[in-house]
């Protein structure tokens, strides 16, 4: 068999990355700036709460690879398995969503064999078919990173962090870990923060706010002077004296502040003046950061969360808009899934042996839409389809048309006890 012969060329020494060009967004100082950006910054924290409530209403499910009854079977223990982890699913949901922040995520996966309650919560299921789920699929959050494990031949093998509150060095196999990333360059595990072309627009508006501050605050309480008497010098530089008055002056016009206790008390002689600027800035830092503002939103296709603060855009729009930011958000969704797909879902299936034997394939994990249809237009759309008979209506058509307009199911689908149940209520 051929041999590989080169190799992938990423900027890795030991288990630690650079390929990221800026030393303040390398590594574990990457990890604290976007949690920074994440957590303090109010656009950025818009964008990131929009997108987890979007995804948090989206319906989930497991379908079943063939018709044959094993399938179904598998299909529906792996469905069941989503549900009967000891954080719920969509608790799992919001702790891997933070691979959008950091640009990855590794969870750790914890099985458990279903034996109905206990009062272990480790152990507790419940299902007591005796098979094996999963018990939880924890975070290792990023911050504990300490480096990747890698085999000579360039294959990540493994994940070593030094985490909370113990801070013991742990590395976990890679085969136990599921991995979640924006995208893949190089195969870095690291992936791509969907914050980092946002932080140069966040790295000049947090600091023009700070500026801002100082600059209302000293407009307001008035630009400080400190007048010394005629006879005492405070600038000579080498009686230690004048140096000691001098840097005691400076500290005091320092931390002058306009609030309930403000006061000063002065020598005899001495004054101490308010100079009020009495002008206009030539910059308007209001429009300045709110471009800034507008550019933090555009990285991520969410610009449209600004329509109607500024006095522009129209509905149409924001139609158009929340579409394209909707489909970036399905493409997250089906990150998630092709990591359970190819992963999670193969080595729970193979893990209980034998019991699942003759399938067609493994089942597929599947997420629903983001945005429920214009009924109006998708009304429309059907009837011109069968009106021309290009579409034949049938129940699948109905269940979609039920889902998108958010009404109950067809009595049909419901079992056989259920409809005599239903039949005799009416």
């Amino acid at each position: 068999m051929p041999q590989e012969i080169g190799r992938i060329g990423v900027k890795r020494y030991g288990g630690r990355f650079y390929e990221e060009f800026l030393r303040e967004l390398q590594g574990i100082n990457g990890v604290r700036v976007y949690e920074e950006m994440s957590e303090n910054d109010d656009v950025v924290g818009a964008i990131l709460f929009s997108i987890k409530m979007l995804i948090r209403q989206c319906d989930w499910s497991v379908q079943p690879s063939g018709g044959e009854e094993v399938d179904k079977k598998s299909a529906e223990f792996v469905e069941s398995c989503l549900h009967d982890m000891a954080m719920t699913w969509t608790d799992t949901i919001s702790e891997i969503l933070s691979f959008l922040t950091f640009g990855w995520s590794v969870h750790e996966i914890v099985y458990k064999r279903r034996m109905g309650r206990k009062k272990d919560s480790r152990l507790d299921s419940k299902y007591s078919d005796g098979l094996i789920g999963w018990q939880k699929l924890p975070i290792r959050s990023q911050e504990s990173l300490y480096q990747w494990e890698y085999d000579d031949d360039d294959n990540l093998i493994g994940f070593t962090q030094i985490p909370a509150p113990s801070f013991k060095m742990i590395t976990i196999p890679i085969d136990k870990l599921l991995l979640f990333r924006t995208e893949s360059r190089k195969d870095n595990p690291e992936g791509r923060s969907i914050l980092r072309s946002a932080y140069r627009s966040w790295y000049f508006k947090k600091r023009l706010q700070e500026i801002e501050g100082v600059g209302i605050e000293r407009d307001l309480a008035g630009f400080p002077v400190l007048i010394a008497p005629e006879k005492v010098d405070i600038w000579n530089s080498e009686n230690p004296q004048s140096i000691a008055l001098r840097a005691a002056c400076d500290t005091l016009i320092k931390n002058i502040r306009r609030d309930s206790a403000e006061g000063i008390t002065l020598p005899a002689d001495w004054k101490l003046e308010l100079v009020s600027t009495g002008s206009r800035r030539q910059f308007d830092t209001s429009a300045i950061i709110e471009r800034y503002d507008t550019r933090i939103a555009m990285t991520v296709l969410a610009d449209f969360i600004f329509l109607g603060h500024q006095n522009t855009g129209s509905w149409a729009l924001s139609s158009d808009k929340t579409e394209l930011f909707a489909m970036a958000i399905g493409a997250f969704l089906d990150i998630i899934c092709e990591v359970f797909n190819r992963k999670a879902i193969p080595q729970l299936i193979s893990v209980n042996g034998n019991y699942f034997d003759g399938l067609t394939d493994y089942p597929k994990l599947i997420h629903g839409d983001i945005e429920t249809q214009d009924l109006e237009k998708l009304g429309g759309f059907i009837e011109k389809m069968t009106g021309t008979g290009i579409i034949t209506p049938d129940e699948g058509i109905e269940d979609y048309l039920r889902r998108q307009a958010g009404l109950p199911e067809r009595v049909d689908k419901f079992s056989e006890a259920e409809n005599v149940h239903l039949q005799e209520s009416d």
